[in-house]
């Protein structure tokens, strides 16, 4: 597409999640930093929450990352699941095979069996699981069951979860409070500043293979920045169509007038005319 046109090697700022773009802005190091020290300390939940498209799952994949070599992790995507299906899913993730997965008492004592195998084996277990928020009630329950595995001196299970604001509201539940105060650490992800949304696009650029002069014009970045509010995800939509915009005309520079016709084709972008800390 424009790759060549502007000197790239691969479209810098593609929807996928990708650690290799990943950018040590302070919300996101910030709370990277803070889940890191909290499960070094074995706490038992950990919350990280966001609006959407603020990077929640680009930071869940750096932490997977960072523990890859020092723990074992259980990663669940999509916990729009029952409480067996919970377990099952854990299960799996742990390599325990359950001969009766109808079982519910089975499966707690088949897992209950592996993670002890694996602190025996000094291995901390974190079970991650992204989009929080879509969990049913019951299954979160289950979920504070299954972190009542412990030894007499070692938290066998830990559990981060990732989610957008929704979470909250569903944990401020009284059915559900519990569980809200084994929460010991919590963060909620924010949006870029404008200084942020600039370095940001140098970043994604410069990892896709660009290193020429600033390709996006003062008046462009401002714009960009003021009608993503900062959005991470929003950010990509608009960067993406702006290049196209100049691709199309043959411009070697984003200017204000192609991240207009970005904005006008996009949606969920904010209105121009919105004035905010952006400015």
């Amino acid at each position: 597409m424009y790759e060549a046109h502007f000197g790239l090697q691969e479209v810098p700022f593609a929807l996928t999640p990708n650690t290799r773009y990943f950018l040590n802005a302070r919300s996101h190091s910030d709370a990277l930093e803070l889940l890191l020290v909290a499960l070094r300390e074995r706490e038992g939940f950990i919350k990280i929450t966001g609006e959407v498209g603020t990077g929640k799952t680009l930071l869940c994949r750096m932490l997977l990352n960072a523990l890859a070599e020092q723990a074992t992790m259980a990663y669940i995507p999509n916990p729009s699941l029952s409480p067996d299906n919970l377990y099952e899913a854990v299960a799996d993730e742990l390599g325990v095979t359950v001969p009766d997965q109808d079982n519910t008492h089975r499966i707690l004592k088949a897992l209950t069996h592996r993670l002890i195998e694996l602190a025996g084996e000094g291995r901390q277990v974190v079970l991650v699981i992204d989009e929080a928020q879509a969990m049913p009630e019951e299954t979160i329950e289950a979920l504070r069951l299954l972190t009542n595995l412990e030894t007499e001196s070692t938290r066998l299970l830990q559990v981060v979860l990732f989610g957008q604001p929704e979470l909250d509201v569903l944990l401020a539940k009284p059915s559900l409070r519990q569980l809200k105060q084994r929460i010991t650490f919590q963060y909620q992800l924010t949006a870029l500043d404008r200084t942020s949304v600039a370095q940001y696009l140098r970043h994604r650029l410069s990892q896709a293979g660009y290193n020429g002069v600033d390709l996006f014009a003062p008046a462009a970045l401002r714009l960009i920045a003021r009608t993503s509010g900062g959005i991470p995800r929003l950010l990509n939509i608009l960067a993406h169509k702006s290049l196209l915009a100049a691709w199309g005309r043959g411009d070697h520079q984003v200017g204000r007038w192609h991240v207009l016709q970005a904005v006008k084709d996009t949606e969920s972008a904010l209105s121009p005319g919105l004035f905010g800390r952006w400015l």
